[in-house]
This record gives C-alpha cells, structure tokens and sequence, in this order.
C-alpha cells in the first residue's frame, strides 16, 4: 500500500502573506467571498486586515463569525445557510482551528449537501466532490489547520466531539503570515503552541509514520522547542518560528493521524470546555510515558529535537526519561497547568468510553484497555 502525502495546491509564508490574497481570489474569478471568522478577531481588528485588502479590491464579501471555541453542529449548519444566503462561492477564513474546521465543514456541505446534518461527516465521509474553494488565513500558531485534511465538530447534545478526515476538505491555499499572530493573548500561544509540538511528537509516533513525515515531525519538534517561549513574550523571531513549526507539523500529522493523546483531549474538551490546546499539553507527558514501551528508540530523536545534550550516550530508559523530561519543562515554562480541578471521578468511565472510540485512537502506537485510559484520565484530578 502507498504512503499518500496530501498539501494545498500553494501556500505563503512570512511577513505580508496576506497580500497574496486578493491575486488569488482574482486568478479564480472569484464574484463574492464568504469570510469565516469569529467575533474576537473580527473586535480586535485581525479580520479587518484581510477585509481592507478586499474592500481596496473592490471584491464583494459577507462575514460569518458567529463561531465558538469549540464549533458546534449548530455553527456549522447556521454557516451553510448565510453562505447560501450570501450567493457566495468562495471562502476565505480567518482565525485558528475554530475557524478553519467550521469553514471546512461549511465548505463541504455546500458542495455535498447529502451531508448537511453533518453528524454524517465523522471519519472518513464517502463525499464526492472538493469543498468550496477556500483561502486558509491562520491567526494563531498551532493547530495547522490551514494544511490539514481534518476538522473537528463539538456535538453538545451528546457531550462529544467528533473528528472528520476528508481529502476534500483541504483549503486550496494558506497564508501562514506571523505578523497576523502578533496579537495573541500569551494564554493562547502556549495552548496552541503546545497542541502543535503534540501533533508533531503523535506524529511521529504514531502507526502509520514514515521517513517523509518523519522528517516533517523532526524538524516541526526542533522548531517549536526553539520558539514556543519567545513566542508567549510576543517576540516576533519567537511567533515567526511557531508559525513555520506548526504547519511543518500540520504536513505530517494530516497524513498519518494522531494517537491517544488527541483522542483524550478531544473527549475532555466536550465534556468540559477544556480549551483543546491545553488538553492535549496536560495529557502529553502522560501518554508519552503510556506509550514509550512500544516507540522503541524514537524518543531519543525526539529529545534531540527538543534541545537535550548528549542523547547517544544515554541508555534507552535515559533518553525517553529525558524526552518526557524536555516535554513537562516546557509545558510549565509557558503556563500550562498539570491538573483540572473541572474533572469529575464520576465521569471517568464515560470519558475512557468515547476517547477509545475517538478517530484518532487507533493511531497509537499501543492498544490500551478501558481501564488503562480511566487511570490516564485520572492522572488530571488534583
């Protein structure tokens, strides 16, 4: 079986990448732009940046931005009928993975209406024709959703959040501009920082890894290593280099899948609004020691990456200590928590219950039992 890499058709790195936008929906004949966003981005002046571009280009738009942090069903079905009420027939959204994944699904209902409930989009969805065009402006440096094949949607009916994986889906093109980042909150940096050295470190290890997105992993854990700190100090080397990392990140994870650790946070971020970030940054240490037995000598290349001296003298149990080690110290550097006071024992068995049933599971490098995944969760109770 072939190892499939899948990327947009073009992206644009740097200071001033946004001003490939307006080209781009001129190449395309592009008559009215549906702009996805939400409401922070659009107070705070960050949608507006991409806007002036299209009012100076005289190209018609309308903006949704009625988007949570965790995008419902709900998001997603009021976004589909304004792009339907706009008589749009291009999107460009703006923002992090809130945006991005609401945008995807939007996209592809519209194109492939069979599956408006959107329920019917978990895993991989039999969709037949390419979501809406659509111009991927990343706002925070972390969950490279610009480049990936994947979204997630928060179900609040049944306390879940569900993973769609879909060729289809991926944004023709992305703007990966750093100067657009400079206005996250430090908060925001770290969580997002921290899901995407996550992604890079399941990535790796997960299943389905190769030497192409090996090398993708490698150098997106060396690159956040390096920068995540500076980044929560606003320094613009720091957010420059977070910017790259992430969606070098997003080139690997997106085509190999995840693990267990994305498989929890997703669960205790439907439960309990956990932002995703912080989640899987809270589990990350814990999931790495779960599943050092079965990554054989990956972890030394992953604390190499990390900075760590001296790795090929130490013994395996050294090297993944040190690897784990690397993981928690930049956690607390940035401000992540080690526990959530929000987790209830009583919830425990229902939490290991849906992360076993999450689309990124079967990714792991190790089978795990419910009762194994009960005692992960645990780990989080003060």
């Amino acid at each position: 079986m072939a190892d499939r890499i899948c990327l947009n058709a073009r992206s644009y790195h740097g200071s001033g990448a946004i001003e490939n936008i307006v080209p781009e929906l001129q190449d395309a004949g592009a008559k009215k732009v549906f702009v996805c966003s939400d409401s922070v981005l659009v107070k705070t002046g960050v949608t507006g940046k991409v806007t002036a571009l299209l009012d100076e280009a005289k190209i018609d738009y309308v903006i949704y931005d009625k988007i949570k942090p965790n995008p419902t069903i709900q998001n997603v079905q009021e976004g589909v009928q304004a792009f339907k009420d706009g008589n749009c027939d291009y999107i460009v959204t703006i923002g992090g993975g809130s945006s991005q994944d609401t945008a995807k699904a939007i996209g592809i209902i519209i194109n492939n209406p069979e599956f408006e409930d959107v329920r019917s989009l978990e895993g991989v969805a039999p969709t037949k024709k390419h979501a809406v065009p659509t111009i991927a402006v990343a706002t925070t440096a972390g969950t490279a959703a610009e480049v990936t094949i994947n979204y997630v949607i928060t179900d609040v009916e049944k306390k879940r959040k569900f993973v769609c994986v879909d060729t289809h889906d991926i944004p023709m093109i992305a703007i990966i501009d750093p100067d657009l980042m400079m206005s996250m909150p430090t908060a925001l940096t770290a969580s997002t920082g921290m899901d995407a050295l996550t992604h890079a470190i399941e990535g790796y290890t997960t299943r389905a890894a190769w030497e192409m997105t090996d090398m993708f992993h490698l150098e997106a854990i060396k690159l956040i290593s390096q920068n995540l700190r500076a980044a929560c100090k606003n320094d613009p080397e720091g957010k420059k280099g977070m910017a790259l990392g992430q969606y070098i990140a997003g080139m690997g994870f997106s085509n190999v899948g995840l693990g267990i650790d994305h498989a929890m946070a997703h669960t205790l971020s439907a439960y309990y609004d956990i932002p995703h970030g912080v989640a899987c940054a809270m589990f990350l240490p814990i999931t790495l020691e779960f599943n050092a037995d079965a990554s054989g000598e990956r972890y030394r290349e992953i604390a190499r990456a990390m900075g760590v001296k001296g790795v090929d003298d130490m013994s395996q149990e050294e090297y993944r200590k040190a690897a784990i080690d690397a993981v928690k110290q930049l956690s607390k550097d940035v401000g992540i928590p080690e526990k959530d006071e929000r987790i209830q024992a009583s919830d425990l068995d229902a939490l290991a219950t849906d992360a076993l049933n999450d689309a990124c599971y079967p990714g792991n490098p190790k089978e795990a039992t419910h009762e194994e995944v009960v005692e992960l969760f645990r780990k989080l109770i003060p």
